[in-house]
């Protein structure tokens, strides 16, 4: 471990204390931030997202709140909670009322994946976190990396939050809200590994407030675990479907296109809702024998709806005649 001077822990400390101050600068970039995420989840823009994760607000209190908890002050982790509590709570009403005023009967696909974390999230959560550290103890890495790493993975999630829970979706809100807590732990934690690991905090003083973060990580790796082991089910059922439905020996009986795949895996036996594309109708016998050979693939019994889209060819009058025979 690298030996830290008296004067670098004096700069990291003001400079902490500085980025940790609820000031107008740090509210201004927080509802900025919020607006932009909020504008582009509603829109289903990726690119107006990106926009908000450039100004990353709330990195700046973050690191100080993991800075302040290994050492003990006071100062410093008190007025990082403050901030960042606020910024939260902002976040969450400004969202809110952007849902109650545009009120979109249905969200796009930015919103709905930041609803379902797992352990992926909390993977990326600790990558960044470690990033964001380093960049505060090795200034020439500089900031601008470690700032949108740090807003991918807070204000997004956040804003979706207070817009889920403007149209009643609670289950999204609460999704949204464990990935944005897992995110700030995961964040956390891996700031303080790279605090101890340059020299900045002193073993002895740290065991408390790092095993505590540790203890609090480790109550979300429960959830997260769960969605994980969902994800690679869902992921391994698409996939076996996909091949059933391409096959004409094994499938409904015609070659049709999987267009969406929705588990409901709390139900006995989970239910697949399957929408497809096809020329013909499904019949149910059709559907016994899709059953049959996925229980038999997956070990384990699905019970399948499909809901079958008609596909037909519609042509222009001169082009449905056939064509004419040359000699």
């Amino acid at each position: 471990m690298a030996k830290v001077s008296l004067e670098e822990m004096e700069q990291i400390r003001d400079s902490l204390l500085e980025d940790a101050q609820l000031n107008l600068n740090y509210m201004v970039l927080t509802v900025s931030a919020c607006l932009i995420a909020s504008f582009g989840l509603l829109s289903n823009s990726a690119a107006v997202i990106i926009g908000a994760m450039i100004i990353a607000p709330l990195m700046m209190p973050l690191r100080g709140l993991a800075f302040g908890a290994l050492e003990g002050n006071a100062v410093l982790f008190r007025r990082s909670l403050i901030s960042l509590f606020l910024a939260t709570l902002v976040g969450i009403l400004l969202s809110l009322l952007l849902g109650l005023i545009i009120n979109l009967p249905e969200f796009g696909s930015e919103v709905l994946a930041r609803t379902q974390p797992n352990l992926i999230d909390l993977g990326i959560a600790i990558v960044a976190g470690g990033m964001s550290g380093f960049a505060k103890v090795r200034p020439k890495v500089g900031d601008a990396l470690a700032g949108t790493a740090i807003a991918v993975a807070l204000m997004p999630p956040l804003c979706v939050v207070g817009l889920s829970f403007s149209q009643g979706f609670w289950q999204f809100s609460w999704g949204a809200f464990l990935l944005y807590l897992t995110n700030l732990l995961g964040i956390t934690l891996a700031c303080m590994l790279v605090f101890i690991k340059t020299g900045y905090a002193e073993k002895g003083q740290t065991k408390q407030a790092l095993f505590s973060t540790i203890a609090l990580t480790a109550v979300l790796v429960i959830p997260l675990g769960i969605s994980f082991v969902q994800l690679v089910r869902q992921v391994q059922l698409q996939a076996t479907l996909k091949k059933i439905l391409v096959s004409r020996t094994v499938t409904v009986g015609q070659q049709v296109e999987l267009v969406k795949t929705d588990v409901d895996w709390t139900a006995n036996p989970p239910i697949v809702r399957l929408v497809v594309l096809a020329n013909n109708p499904v019949t149910s016998k059709q559907v016994d024998l899709v059953e049959k050979f996925i229980e038999k693939e997956m070990k384990r019994p699905f019970q399948l709806v499909f809901q079958v889209r008609e596909v037909r060819e519609v042509r222009s009058k001169d082009f449905s005649k056939p064509p004419k025979s040359f000699p």
